[in-house]
């Protein structure tokens, strides 16, 4: 059965880190003696900061830091014991203070993330479900993850999509008690809100329906009092709301703050909150210097900080609104977010910002996906409009430099955003190469095609005339694939790159782990479209091995492959696909720098196998090369039930053999949901028998000569390589006769008799197929979409 590594999303991760921190943008010191909040010293220089989450600048303001001071030398440099035996005696003020804001009970909690650790598992019980907001902060998407050791649905919709929470609450309102719906109040990526005023309408109509807010970017900076955005909205916390706030960023001291209007959950969270009671609490200087913000707080001072934060907020955006610059969301937080779309871009952009004396983030997966990469910049106070203004030209000027500098173009970027341009974007670019796009194999020169490209699989000519002539005109839209044949030459008409392209609808599970699929295919038995899309990869769903042939001595092969991405964000959008897939890659360094800066990430593949044969060998020859311990698994596990089958190579099957193998095949593919696919049609098969090129080998049992037990379906491809596609086996006899290690002899005997020279056997089972002599190798394939949610709420179903 295929299996994909367990740690697949952490290895995803470190590859876009590790491409940033190469690139100097992540994991930097910072430089200098002291900090006055309106610089930072980066590599040598002193840039202007438009990178802090202190918005208020509160952080510099000596009362906080003379309050600070002033604890450490009364009570020491921590107070080290649980609060649930005794606190700090600055504490009790800090929660009078906090509470006085809110005018409700609060928890103070040592930062955000244990405090939602500590929350979430009191709050929601085992009866109840959540819901998470695709873009909600990780720590509370972790801390919710806790929860599926105790079977707590936990469930996820599109950003901001109401529609789809409320069907969610329908399809809970049956059979779980609460349902708790958890957001952000401003997303720390693009600064956008959460619709609140709807969210609590949606309460009021559906009365399960609990509300979960992180606020920690809204805080202080808006709001009654600095208590943030959410409060902003609802003035007053119903009893089915909890709200997180912070201590920390713009409050400017340390810690989190639990906002609970219900007295009774309050008092268990408050009570035992797992995390909140075993932790270290808050040291006495953050206690002390959060008391002196949270007075600052409670006085009219508080609104003369955010007006002015206000005005430079405005600023910026007037400044913005008279460039051509991508702002994905323009809106009155302190956040905004500059997009550059593939990484690569936003690698050059900020370092050219950086050189030019000013410090910005780098947005990147995943935090947003990876084609979505930008750069995210903050307004505080600390920042001066002459430098505001000098960010905002220098933004205008190096970001076409270094969409330039990085082969793409404006266009690109605001159609990764949905965004709508400013003004008429010029897309032209100078290049000499020719581009031939065809959407049939009959277009293509055969033996050029075949000399490129098609040495493996089922991708060379006739296998793809197959393959178009069989997936086509069906009742089904999975079986309905569209195609492309893409060919870039130089200016000598010299192939450089050749590939093909397919448009198709894909299980978004496909290449999930087994525990997510089991819990898709559930809901597939009532809707069968459940979480598919349509994507546009290399090759195609039928097709294994190398789809993409460049000339790596060609100097131009970069150039090629940056044209083969346009056009291939192009297709993407014209055939309403939701994701482009670049398959079947080995451990390339040079594929895999330039894919990563386009704007994919890389998952593992199943293993694929191969066998290479030598000339006039025989089968036994090949056996008796084979390791000792492999020829005593071939005696023990074939050899010895070889007599009691009857093997023979088919050519051709009538109508009642065609129903078994189809029957065989779907036995094997329902069982094999660690690469879980749409069933194949029953004309594919009619299609084989047909065609000279595919051949049967079957294996049925003398007690029973009707009855087929197991079938490879085998291509032969024009370069000597024998390709078994597709197996099918009857479960009932596998134990009884090693089925499946029978016909993995039988192919490679097959090939032999055949003087074929190669066998593709493809992926999965590689342990099996490694026993009998074959080689191993690792795959990859690089995705790119514009939505993470599909790969997050994978995440939430392979964590069960």
């Amino acid at each position: 059965m295929a299996k994909i590594k367990h740690n697949n999303f952490l290895d995803t991760v470190n590859d876009v880190f590790t491409d940033a921190i190469d690139e100097g943008i992540l994991h930097l010191y910072a430089e200098g003696e002291s900090f006055n909040g309106r610089t930072i010293g980066v590599k040598n220089r002193s840039l202007f900061h438009f990178g802090t989450t202190g918005y208020l600048g509160l952080e510099q303001d000596s009362r906080l830091k003379d309050a600070a001071i002033s604890a450490i030398q009364r009570y020491g440099t921590q107070f080290p014991l649980s609060k649930s035996y005794i606190s700090n005696p600055l504490y009790k003020q800090l929660e009078e203070r906090v509470s006085q804001m809110y005018n409700h009970p609060v928890v103070i909690t040592k930062n955000s993330t244990l405090g939602h650790l500590g929350v979430i598992p009191s709050a929601v019980r085992d009866q109840d479900a959540i819901i998470l907001d695709h873009q909600v902060h990780w720590s509370v998407q972790s801390a919710a993850k806790v929860l599926k050791l105790r079977s707590v649905p936990i469930d996820m919709i599109r950003h901001n999509d109401l529609n789809m929470l409320e069907d969610k609450i329908k399809a809970y309102s049956n059979t779980r008690k609460k349902i708790w719906y958890m957001a952000d109040g401003i997303y720390s990526m693009f600064g956008d809100f959460a619709p609140v005023k709807e969210l609590r309408a949606l309460s009021l109509k559906y009365p399960q329906l609990h509300l979960y807010f992180d606020d920690v970017h809204g805080m202080s900076w808006i709001g009654k009092n600095g208590t943030g955005y959410v409060m902003s909205e609802i003035n007053e916390l119903s009893e089915n709301m909890l709200l997180f706030g912070t201590l920390s960023k713009t409050f400017g001291a340390s810690g989190s703050v639990l906002v609970c209007s219900n007295k009774k959950l309050y008092q268990e969270i408050k009570t035992f909150g797992g995390p909140l009671t075993f932790s270290a609490q808050l040291e006495p200087a953050s206690v002390a210097a959060a008391t002196a913000s949270a007075e600052i707080h409670l006085t009219p001072e508080i609104y003369e900080l955010q007006d002015d934060l206000k005005g430079r907020v405005e600023y910026f955006n007037e400044l913005v609104k008279q460039t051509d610059l991508p702002l994905v969301d323009k809106n009155r937080s302190p956040v905004f977010f500059i997009g550059t779309g593939m990484p690569k871009t936003g690698y050059n952009f900020i370092n050219r910002l950086m050189n030019e004396g000013f410090y910005v983030n780098l947005g990147m997966f995943p935090a947003v996906p990876v084609k979505n990469t930008g750069v995210r910049i903050t307004i505080s106070r600390h920042n001066q409009r002459e430098e505001i203004k000098a960010l905002v030209d220098a933004m205008a000027y190096h970001l076409p430099k270094a969409i330039e500098e990085t082969h793409t173009n404006l266009r690109r970027v605001y159609e990764a955003f949905k965004l709508e341009p400013k003004t008429t974007i010029d897309t032209s670019v100078n290049s000499d190469l020719k581009v031939q796009i065809e959407t049939s194999i009959l277009e293509i020169d055969k033996v050029t095609w075949n000399r490129l490209v098609g040495t493996s699989g089922v991708q060379d000519y006739d296998g793809l005339k197959f393959i178009e002539q069989t997936f086509s005109n069906s009742e089904l839209k999975e079986n309905n694939w569209n195609f492309w044949y893409v060919m870039i030459y130089d200016e000598k008409e010299d192939p450089i790159l050749a590939t093909v392209l397919s448009s198709s609808l894909w299980k978004d599970d496909m290449l999930a782990n087994l525990t997510a699929s089991k819990i898709i295919e559930e809901k597939r038995q009532t809707q069968p479209y459940y979480m598919t899309s349509k994507v546009l990869s290399l090759g195609c769903l039928f097709t294994e091995g190398n789809h993409l042939y460049v000339d790596e001595n060609h100097p131009r092969k970069k150039e090629a492959l940056n044209k083969l991405m346009q056009l291939m964000e192009g297709l993407e959008k014209s055939s309403d696909s939701m994701m482009l897939v670049l398959r079947d890659f080995n451990d390339n360094q040079e594929f895999h720098n330039n894919f990563l800066g386009q704007g994919f990430v890389r998952i593992q593949m199943p293993n694929s196998c191969k066998v290479d044969l030598k000339t006039d060998v025989s089968i036994e020859d090949y056996i008796s090369n084979l390791s000792s311990r492999s020829k005593k698994h071939f005696r023990k596990d074939i050899e010895a039930y070889e007599d009691s089958l009857h093997i023979s190579v088919m050519q051709n099957l009538n109508d009642i053999q065609i129903k078994q193998v189809h029957q065989l095949y779907e036995n094997v593919r329902k069982n094999n949901l660690g690469l879980n696919t749409f069933s194949y049609p029953l004309v594919l098969f009619k299609n084989m028998s047909d065609s000279p090129n595919w051949e049967f080998i079957i294996i049925t049992i003398p007690e029973l000569p009707n009855m087929i037990i197991g079938v490879m379906f085998c291509y032969k491809n024009n370069n000597h390589t024998y390709v078994p596609s597709l197996v099918g086996m009857d479960y009932d006899f596998i134990d009884k006769y090693q089925t499946y290690r029978q016909l993995l002899y039988h192919t490679i005997k097959r090939s032999i008799q055949l003087n074929f020279r190669h066998i593709d056997f493809g992926m999965t089972a590689s342990f099996e197929k490694r026993k009998l002599g074959a080689t191993v190798e690792e795959k990859y394939a690089y995705i790119q979409t514009s939505d993470n949610y599909t790969l997050e709420l994978l995440g939430l179903l392979e964590s069960k």
